[in-house]
């Protein structure tokens, strides 16, 4: 691996960010075989998860010197969305062959007053520093490192309180709501701050694995179950906060949350869309988003990959995911698409 193929990939990544009125494509190849088992993300695990890192580390490193996509190596902290809440003093339930997940630590308004913002040091996300050192420590600090599973606080909060009675405190009890919103604000922008002090601002995107050259990935996941002005008073303040702090923000959103697309619109700096959803839906999205964000749904188009970028609107920036069973297979897509995106670009000049 060569730092100029390292340069010239991010530098297509940054075009896709910049040029917001022009057609822009990447595209990423996973190689499917050999499979590397993934350890679950227990504490009890880290040794084996520090090397499973590792070892996928190097074969990304030895990937990118025969196959031409856009892929960057990075290190994986990998986690579960538990994180936080786990931080605040929520219990984990880990089931055998099971993520672990965050259960609910209240279930009514009068107990936020309880909750405590923790010390970052001494909190139970200490460990993925330690995780991520460890791993920075062995690849040099040229090395990007992949952010950990983080969820918008509205969505932390969800975890931190029984969902049964949180929507309702949306209505009912909204100032306890914000009240422990704020508190998870400031342990989550404590630990980012933090991270990206530590790692640096360009890093992989917590889920889909994508390139940022700098700002925020999270997941907002709960605005499917709210209209559009509990949106724009619980979930789009925050929101708005965290691109402003970071410089930017991708997101993940598996909700059915079409009637929030216009909402989402009004993020500054609203960078990557990802949004899981039936393919129907998809087509309207990239047709919707596409002359103001960079997407990468669950599905791109019908028939061969190669196929997708012409199907795709004008003004499209999409990032695509795509896999490949064997080296000879990778190389063949790999040569494909870069033909597929450089013609759909240039037809749309």
């Amino acid at each position: 691996m060569t730092s100029p193929d390292i340069a010239t990939r991010k530098q297509r990544w940054r075009a896709l960010y910049d040029q917001a009125d022009a057609a822009q494509y990447v595209f990423t190849i996973n190689l499917t075989t050999p499979e590397l088992p993934r350890p679950l993300p227990w504490p009890s695990l880290q040794r084996e998860r520090i090397a499973w890192s590792w070892e996928t580390y190097c074969r990304q490193r030895e990937r990118v010197e025969w196959l031409p996509d856009d892929s960057l190596p990075y290190l994986d902290v990998f986690t579960g969305t538990e994180i936080f809440a786990e931080a605040f003093g929520c219990a984990v339930h880990r089931l055998e062959g099971n993520m672990p997940f965050a259960q609910p630590l209240i279930t009514r308004a009068e107990e936020v007053a309880k909750i405590r913002v923790p010390e970052l040091s001494t909190s139970s996300l200490a460990r993925l520093f330690d995780i991520a050192d460890a791993l920075r420590e062995r690849a040099g600090e040229a090395a990007l490192v992949r952010l950990v599973d983080v969820q918008s606080p509205m969505d932390i909060a969800a975890l931190i309180w029984d969902k049964s009675d949180f929507f309702v405190a949306m209505l009912e009890e909204p100032e306890a709501v914000n009240a422990l919103t704020r508190k998870v604000s400031q342990l989550l922008t404590a630990f980012l701050d933090a991270w990206f002090a530590r790692y640096g601002r360009d890093f992989i995107a917590h889920y889909p694995a994508y390139y940022m050259a700098d700002g925020l990935t999270l997941s907002e996941d709960e605005v499917g179950s709210v209209n559009q002005d509990t949106f724009d008073e619980f979930f789009l303040p925050e929101l708005v906060m965290l691109s402003e702090r970071y410089g930017g923000l991708g997101m993940h959103c598996c909700a059915h949350a079409r009637h929030q697309w216009e909402h989402f619109l009004r993020i500054p700096g609203l960078r990557t869309l990802n949004l899981v959803q039936p393919p129907e839906v998809l087509a309207d999205a990239y047709h919707f988003f596409a002359p103001h964000v960079a997407q990468m749904h669950s599905s791109y188009g019908t028939g061969e990959p190669w196929n997708w970028p012409a199907q795709l609107p004008r003004a499209a920036r999409v990032i695509f995911d795509l896999n490949a069973a064997s080296r000879d297979e990778a190389l063949t897509l790999a040569a494909r698409m870069r033909e597929a995106c450089e013609s759909a670009v240039h037809d749309r000049v």
